[in-house]
């Protein structure tokens, strides 16, 4: 398939090499017979990601074969609607077998803040909405304590919620290389049609998707990172902040970064 430039840009910023054919005098042939035929391919050879690194593990030792249920580049073209459908017929991973729904995200479609969680759990894969039950809980008293909401309101004082994955793993497992990977686009499409001044990465695996980082979050937090140009604070997920309260405090002062972060711009 030929790309076009443009095309090319997109894949390369997403973190997707592409195959190209070696030059005709690269390739031997034998003089004295005829090379084998071989059989015609009908998809396109598998695309590399770096997706391994999300684990902290070399792309070396476990490499990523990716196989997208559509190009980037046609994700990248999506409005609002187009994105969501596109997210509710995704059948790109085996997520798709254990679904009820997915689970797109939720809030003003221009806020200034975006929150960006992990994996849907059993309650959002039945609501069909992100951070919800004592965890969503939680995340809205963290909203309200700095007068934020996923409700209506103004775009200053609203907030975007996605997850890294738009299906739940199934009995809450952690996720996958291969299926964060399959989601990426999903998620830069999603940040590129908010355009949020600044965004909360909540958790693990939301970090090390966002940042291609595998540093634990306790070195990661209490500066400003990048995103695509936008300023990018690092701090805990709330269902961990449930089982360990003590963090709580320095969850505070992540949300206080935010602010400052956000008023300083």
């Amino acid at each position: 398939m030929n790309w076009s430039a443009r095309q090319e840009a997109m894949l390369e910023a997403m973190g997707l090499r592409l195959w190209q054919r070696p030059p005709p005098e690269a390739i031997k042939v034998n003089d004295e017979a005829p090379a084998p035929r071989q059989p015609a391919r009908a998809d396109p050879p598998p695309m590399r990601t770096p997706a391994a690194v999300l684990t902290g593990v070399p792309a070396a030792e476990r490499p990523v074969v990716l196989r997208p249920s559509q190009p980037p580049s046609a994700v990248s073209s999506l409005d609002w609607t187009g994105l969501r459908e596109a997210v509710a017929g995704c059948q790109a991973c085996k997520l798709c077998e254990g679904r009820t729904q997915t689970v797109f995200g939720v809030g003003h479609e221009r806020a200034h803040w975006m929150v960006v969680g992990e994996a849907p759990g059993e309650q959002e894969d039945l609501q069909g909405e992100p951070f919800v039950g004592t965890a969503g809980r939680l995340l809205d008293s963290m909203l309200r304590a700095i007068a934020l909401s996923r409700g209506e309101a103004a775009p200053e004082r609203s907030v975007y919620i996605a997850n890294t994955l738009k299906c739940r793993p199934p009995r809450n497992r952690n996720p996958e290389p291969e299926e964060l990977a399959r989601c990426e686009p999903f998620l830069l499409r999603q940040v590129e049609l908010v355009q949020p001044r600044i965004i909360l990465a909540m958790g693990r695996f939301a970090v090390q998707s966002l940042l291609r980082s595998s540093e634990p979050i306790g070195r990661l937090r209490g500066r400003v990172h990048q995103f695509h140009g936008v300023p990018l604070i690092v701090t805990y997920h709330p269902a961990y902040l449930l089982r360990n309260l003590t963090d709580k405090a320095r969850a505070w002062e992540d949300l206080c970064l935010a602010l400052d972060t956000l008023q300083s711009a």
